[in-house]
């Protein structure tokens, strides 16, 4: 069974048919920067360029960079700290204005002042901001 990063990671780099859609985008400040995949590795990924980390324990296996990654399945249980060697800043990534929603593949994520909180169906997610990060 791959760890959601692995997939998720398998996602980005996978031929176009492993997944229906990649859609890059980014808070106002372009502080956080975000992926939301459809398809066979469903998933939402936001990475954070500038914060105080509420992470000091690196995750379990993980020999890469941590800390700045947050990630939830479609099925996820809550989210989960990222481990990685990429990201998911892009120049072409659209700008999620504050107090804009986007829902796509039954993932939400919602842009505010205060950070991006991302979840799945389930209501498990995470919210990322410069001040904390938070995982649920």
């Amino acid at each position: 069974m791959l760890k959601p990063a692995l997939a998720f990671a398998i996602c980005l780099t996978a031929s176009p048919g492993l997944a229906d859609d990649l859609l890059f985008f980014r808070s106002p400040s372009g502080n956080i920067n975000c992926v939301l995949a459809t398809g066979d590795y469903a998933a939402v990924r936001c990475d954070i360029a500038q914060f105080t980390p509420s992470f000091n324990r690196r995750p379990d296996g993980c020999d890469l960079d941590w800390g700045d990654s947050f990630e939830i399945a479609l099925t996820g249980r809550t989210g989960v700290l990222g481990c990685h060697g990429d990201t998911v800043i892009t120049p072409d990534a659209f700008t999620l204005e504050y107090d804009d929603a986007l829902e796509s593949g039954g993932f939400s994520c919602i842009s505010r002042t205060t950070g991006m909180t991302c979840t799945n169906p389930r209501g498990h997610g995470f919210t990322v901001s410069k001040a904390a990060q938070r995982l649920f």
